[in-house]
């Protein structure tokens, strides 16, 4: 399989731009870049794209629009407020959304040394300025190694507890197809970053990751293969959620943890 994502001397190319939304979005897009502004003012460093909107592979009706905001001070409850409040007028007023997400994060937790190989990889590699300066002018470039698998999915272990305690809590088909669509999304990233460095490039297509996966880990393949399906179909089945929790899920944290090792503990965490 072709390797990708990354320019010739080996480092990420940035994937996504304005340039490749789709017409279809373009009215959104331009709402979020003036409601931002309008709404956050001065706390606002810069806001950016990212997932399938900014990549030019969203699906009408179908797909999320996805921000992340980089404020000047580190998000308080007025500025979490204000993200919902903005995500559910847009999600109200577009239907070619299927829901807008808002990550909210200080510029200084964005450029931090600890957030080095997740958030700011993140920032620079995977989204698209869309409004004020570009925070990735102070980051460096990287390469698909395994400091980044790590540093951005080395954490499952820590997550699939809270993960079953949000299935349990689940009483709804809705909210078992939203966590099928999270869950199953996570767990391919997090297949593909296991990955990463072997096969030497880089995807954010969720079926592409899947197929790269189980090129390594054949005995897996039809179980990855069937979790991407799910992101883009999410199932109420419980049978789902708990295949994901007591077998993919589990095995998966393992192999990574002996592959990886753990991701670094943040401050304040646990």
């Amino acid at each position: 399989m072709e390797r990708s994502g990354l320019d010739a001397d080996g480092y990420f190319e940035r994937e996504g731009s304005l340039g490749r939304v789709q017409d279809v979005f373009a009215p959104v897009v331009a709402a979020a870049r003036e409601r931002l502004g309008e709404a956050y003012g001065q706390r606002l460093h810069s806001a950016y794209l990212y997932g399938s909107v900014p990549r030019g592979t969203a699906r009408p009706g179908r797909s999320d629009l996805d921000l992340l905001l980089a404020l000047h001070h580190e998000p308080a409850a007025e500025d979490r407020d204000t993200a919902e409040v903005l995500a559910r007028g847009l999600d109200e007023d577009f239907a070619e959304t299927d829901g807008i997400g808002v990550l909210l994060h200080g510029k200084d937790t964005l450029l931090s040394e600890q957030e080095r190989y997740d958030l700011g990889w993140f920032l620079a590699c995977l989204c698209t300025p869309l409004l004020g300066a570009d925070l990735a002018e102070h980051l460096p470039r990287y390469r698909p190694d395994s400091l980044l698998a790590r540093e951005t999915n080395g954490d499952l272990s820590a997550l699939l507890p809270r993960w079953r305690a949000r299935a349990r809590a689940a009483s709804t088909p809705a909210e078992r197809r939203r966590l099928s669509r999270h869950f199953s999304r996570h767990l391919v990233r997090t297949g593909f970053t296991l990955v990463m460095p072997r096969w030497g490039g880089w995807t954010s297509d969720l079926a592409e990751s899947a197929e790269i996966f189980g090129t390594y880990y054949p005995e897996r393949a039809a179980q990855m293969r069937a979790a991407a399906e799910v992101a883009l179909d999410p199932t109420a089945d419980p049978a789902v959620l708990h295949a994901y929790l007591e077998d993919l899920g589990p095995w998966l944290a393992d192999e990574y943890t002996a592959r990886h090792g753990t991701k670094t503990p943040r401050r304040g965490s646990g």
